[in-house]
């Protein structure tokens, strides 16, 4: 695509809403993976932008591990009923209650792992040949080695070593009976654009990303939520931080950051000094080096 003398961000934005359009030619039945995070936040605005003034032309899908921040549930539920989208919610304790998914144990447990197995069923259940997901190549190694368009077998599973070559702005949808693909329209971007575009926008966000007073816990240097699902341990107490979110998950292992960033303006500035991924703080990401890519070749997104 020529640039032209469009901005940064605007390069990055047309490029996403290429995308958009290109996956509404090829796909039958494609569907937005929403967390209430931001990087799915702004996937929807850019959906929207790619159709306007038409409605958003596919529904949200949202897989609610049970353990979610209440203030993220409620972002979700608003913006669905603002924009007019359907709302598609697939529960991991659905999952766990038909025996196709076992809750782990332990002080923190956390359901990241079981989310793979209830959304491969609620593709399967919607017909989903094509989901979007939020998810940017400097997050995570993992993110880094996949296309925009991502093949999946007809089991949901991603090969890392099969991928397909993408040139010219030429995506490949084709595939067979079963099989599907994950999209990923803001693969280029980074955290500080994302932030910088969210301000452009003047896109709404869930109040956690900003700062705020919270009851955590320090466990393993990483500050965890007090929440119904923690266990304390021995010599463990929850104390009053001044804290707010980087990136969102269950309440078990998603860290907080000390943070007095209340504006877009103070966490832009922020995330310009940080020296730690935004994903650092997440517990689950500790557990193992390749954590993130075993969760993707199960089926993770």
């Amino acid at each position: 695509m020529p640039s032209y003398n469009l901005s940064h961000l605007d390069q990055l934005e047309a490029e996403a809403i290429f995308i958009f359009r290109e996956v509404a030619a090829q796909f039958e039945k494609p569907v937005i993976l929403f967390s209430g995070g931001k990087d799915s936040i702004t996937m929807v605005h850019l959906a929207r932008k790619a159709f306007w003034p038409a409605k958003v032309p596919f529904p949200l899908l949202h897989i609610d591990t049970g353990h979610n921040f209440p203030e993220a549930l409620e972002f979700r539920d608003n913006l669905a009923k603002k924009y007019n989208v359907t709302l598609d919610v697939g529960l991991v304790q659905d999952s766990i209650d038909r025996g196709t998914a076992q809750e782990e144990r332990g002080v923190n447990p956390s359901r990241n792992s079981l989310q793979s197995i209830t959304l491969l069923e609620k593709l399967e259940e919607g017909a989903y040949d094509a989901a979007f997901g939020g998810g940017r190549r400097d997050e995570e190694k993992a993110r880094a080695k996949e296309r925009f368009f991502s093949h999946r077998d007809d089991f949901g599973q991603w090969d890392p070593k099969n991928q397909r070559p993408e040139l010219w702005n030429l995506y490949n949808g084709k595939k067979a009976v079963g099989e599907s693909f994950r999209i990923f329209p803001i693969s280029n971007w980074t955290e500080m654009d994302v932030w910088q575009y969210i301000k452009k926008e003047k896109i709404e966000l869930p109040s956690i990303y900003f700062s705020h007073k919270r009851n955590v816990v320090n466990r393993g240097g990483v500050w965890i939520a007090e929440s119904p699902y923690n266990t304390l341990l021995e010599g463990e107490k929850y104390e009053e931080r001044v804290i707010r979110y980087r990136t969102l998950g269950c309440m078990t292992i998603t860290g907080a950051v000390e943070s007095e960033a209340s504006t877009l303006d103070a966490i832009i500035e922020e995330v310009a000094a940080a020296r730690q991924t935004e994903r650092g703080n997440r517990a689950d990401d500790k557990r193992s080096e390749a954590a993130m890519e075993d969760r993707k070749k199960q089926g993770y997104f």
